[in-house]
């Protein structure tokens, strides 16, 4: 299911400009060049600025005088439209450009001058720095005669001088295979091995027949030796592949590799503390996704920023919030809260499952054997509210539950009780974008039954885990979880459209059967209420299997409420069948880990890999951690573990999908502040992020213009641009947090 549907690049604001046509002169065209007087020999018709920017001739080029103090990069632009382009032909985009004085950022794009003005292909070089001449080639992933060549010239506190010249989009010229770079053949977790752990490597070769391998520690000393396992073709990758077990060594120690068939994988430690600092950072990742709220330079030193959408302008804020027209005829205060992902929207139903894991990650290390609550207690993540007596990820996972109780429809109101869907922009924003520069009109969506019952089920768990530290939240929460359960059954047929995509994402679920066996089990736990108990026996989804392939998400919730029934203490007539149907989930991921040559517990069918695909590996890991919990079986220890390796380097492309963690990881996620790839002056994601990771659908068309007939594992870029295979999100990253924890605890 489509997770979200994301504009890269917004054009409504250079459309909304005046835009200032230069003076007309006859132009010509060559036969598969789509640019009209891209070489300004005489005349500079038929390009268009913003009305803001003054252009003309100057030595047979196009100079354009920016104005400063402008915010966005589409401030400011020079463009032609009415492009042609043919779907699936390449194109070859070049083009000569200078900037005064140097060091300017321009943002040169190809994509459709109209709603919803898609992007297909950009590029952000800096003038004078990277070179003055510039040439890409990509392929079209549409036929229109509606596209646009443009260059955009905002942002810039100081006014500048741009020149264009020998602008050109060639088409019917030879593709460039993208081929990424996999880096050695011997594929291993780039991160760290625990000393008593499994530790399983895979080769890339083309050889059928075992071959040796050699372990070495960081002075070059062999250490261990074994052969390889031949596995024959992965599905998975397409590749030909061996498996390398050397959980035999069991020594601590930095700077190992793994040799085998004359290649020497990347660098990897064996040791457990890496995972200590791990569990932090993917927990520290909520306090800079946080909106209504400035962000402290000394908490996070390269991430501090204004407070986003609290009214100051441009920004209209959210504190009085109206619904979108028809919907509703009040206003809400929704201001706080964590933005969904890489745009600057709020969802309850991503929110619910965000705050359910983090809250779960707490509540694991109150019961579970190896569990300790202060390693993410008072003062562990550094944020405004360490040092107040509470556990840090309470503090943080609050900061979304109270946005979630602002959601509820107020009493006196039709359908009160009940949760707006979602809030956000009512137009998809361009990026980059700080939260406090987003000019965009904000509004509530209609309520839903599944939003109801997400806050329903958070706001029951949270009634549990906060009554030690502050018993009138964890009163609050529970009066709003009854409030919405009440709702949600007097309405349980109010479903988000599949169709309201514009400005954020829709997350439509037309199946809340799950929503309402998850909100029941999180109410019986916390009051154990006959009802609720009664509720939970009855549903079809208690004794329904659960566990599927593609494991548990935002839209699939019921493995919430099975997983909290067999882990937090309760007295459910005929609990030992819940804890037993974990461990059977728990068994069947833990053949599939078994099977895959890359050892993880995920294999979709005809390995199509969804949106998120990363997290749903991490997710089924939660399932086999849960059992190793209810057990005590090493072997779903091992598999929890072992499913961490893929995440961190052991996959087809040699990259870990966590940023800042292994010698090559994720660095360009889709994000509208977390932006450096398209501005200099803005950070990578913070170390710990999670990249979505492969996504066979490769919705979006900078995926589409490189990963066409993409296998599996390899549907996955490092692009900011790549918002269907490379965007982060609040839930994907609660997955991280859960199964860093665990690892962690392992220790």
């Amino acid at each position: 299911m489509k997770r979200r549907r994301t504009a890269l690049l917004s054009l409504t604001a250079l459309l909304a400009t005046a835009l200032t046509a230069l003076p007309s002169a006859p132009a010509g065209a060559e036969e598969v060049e789509q640019v009209r007087n891209g070489t300004f020999d005489t005349s500079t018709d038929p390009w268009w600025t913003t009305s803001n920017v003054t252009a003309g001739l100057s030595d047979g080029r196009l100079c354009a005088d920016v104005p400063g103090g402008t915010t966005n990069r589409w401030d400011a632009a020079v463009g032609q439209n009415d492009i042609t382009l043919v779907k699936g032909q390449s194109y070859r985009f070049s083009f000569s450009a200078t900037g005064t004085p140097a060091g300017h950022v321009v943002r040169a794009i190809v994509g459709l001058s109209v709603s919803p003005y898609d992007t297909y292909h950009e590029v952000t070089p800096q003038l004078s720095v990277s070179g003055d001449s510039y040439s890409y080639t990509f392929t079209s992933p549409v036929d229109t005669t509606q596209a646009q060549v443009g260059f955009q010239l905002g942002g810039s506190a100081d006014a500048w001088r741009f020149c264009l010249d020998d602008v050109s989009l060639l088409g019917g010229v030879a593709p460039e295979p993208y081929e990424p770079d996999t880096g050695p053949r011997v594929r291993v977790n780039q991160v760290a091995y625990l000393p008593a752990g499994p530790k399983n490597a895979t080769l890339v070769t083309d050889a059928t027949a075992k071959l040796p391998w050699e372990l070495r520690n960081s002075g070059g000393t062999v250490v261990a030796r074994g052969t390889t396992v031949p596995r024959g073709v992965d599905g998975s990758s397409g590749q030909n592949v061996h498996s390398i077990d050397f959980g035999a060594h069991r020594t601590k120690g930095t700077g190992f590799t793994l040799v085998a068939d004359g290649e020497t994988s990347r660098p990897f430690d064996i040791d457990a503390s890496v995972y200590e600092r791990l569990r932090l950072d993917s927990a520290k990742y909520y306090y800079t996704q946080r909106s209504g709220i400035a962000i402290r330079e000394d908490l996070r030193p390269g991430y501090g920023r204004k407070a986003g959408h609290v009214g100051v302008a441009p920004n209209q804020g959210d504190t009085a919030v109206p619904c979108q027209p028809g919907v509703c005829g009040y206003t809400l205060d929704v201001s706080g809260g964590w933005y969904d992902a890489g745009d600057h929207g709020k969802y309850v139903v991503n929110g619910g499952i965000s705050v359910w894991e983090v809250l779960s990650t707490h509540e694991r290390a109150l019961h579970a054997r190896t569990g300790d609550a202060g390693k993410l207690g008072d003062g562990s993540l550094a944020i405004p509210e360490s040092g107040n007596k509470v556990p840090d990820i309470l503090d943080e996972a609050r900061w979304e539950l109270e946005f979630l109780l602002k959601m509820q429809v107020p009493d006196g109101k039709p359908l009160a009780g009940m949760a707006h869907h979602k809030m956000h922009d009512e137009q998809w924003t361009g990026l980059p974008l700080m939260p406090h520069d987003d000019p965009q009109k904000r509004e509530l969506h209609p309520p839903s039954t599944a939003a109801t019952l997400n806050l329903a089920a958070t706001a029951a768990q949270a009634a549990r885990l906060y009554r030690p530290y502050d018993k009138a939240f964890a009163d609050k929460a529970l009066a709003a979880a009854r409030k919405a359960w009440s709702a949600a059954l007097a309405h349980p047929d109010r479903y988000a459209s599949e169709n309201d995509g514009i400005g954020g994402g829709a997350y439509p679920d037309r199946d809340v059967t799950d929503d309402f066996y998850w909100a029941a089990a999180e109410l019986y736990l916390s009051t154990g209420e006959k009802r609720f108990e009664e509720y939970v026996l009855k549903s079809p989804v208690h004794t329904a299997d659960i566990f599927s392939p593609v494991g548990f998400d935002w839209a699939r919730t019921g493995a919430a409420g099975r997983l909290d029934l067999a882990t937090v203490p309760n007295k459910l007539p005929g609990r030992d069948k819940v804890r037993q149907s974990v461990v059977k989930g728990a068994d069947r991921y833990l053949a599939t880990l078994k099977a895959h040559p890359y050892g993880m517990p995920y294999a979709p069918d005809g390995n199509v890999y969804d949106w998120g695909s990363s997290h749903q590996v991490l997710n089924n890991a939660v399932v086999l951690a849960t059992a190793y919990d209810l057990t005590g079986a090493a072997k779903y220890r091992d598999g929890a573990l072992e499913s961490m390796d893929y995440i961190l380097g052991r996959n087809a492309l040699n990259i870990s999908y966590v940023t800042g963690y292994g010698e090559v990881s994720a660095q360009n996620q889709h994000s509208r502040w977390y932006a450096r790839q398209l501005d200099p002056n803005l950070p990578n994601p913070p170390k710990g992020t999670l990249a979505g990771g492969p996504n066979s659908s490769i919705q979006d068309p900078y995926a589409q213009s490189k990963l066409q007939g993409c296998v599996g594992q390899f549907c996955y870029i490092d692009d900011i641009q790549s918002w269907s295979t490379n965007e982060h999100t609040i839930n994907w990253n609660a997955a991280l947090t859960r199964m860093a924890s665990f690892v962690a605890d392992q220790g």
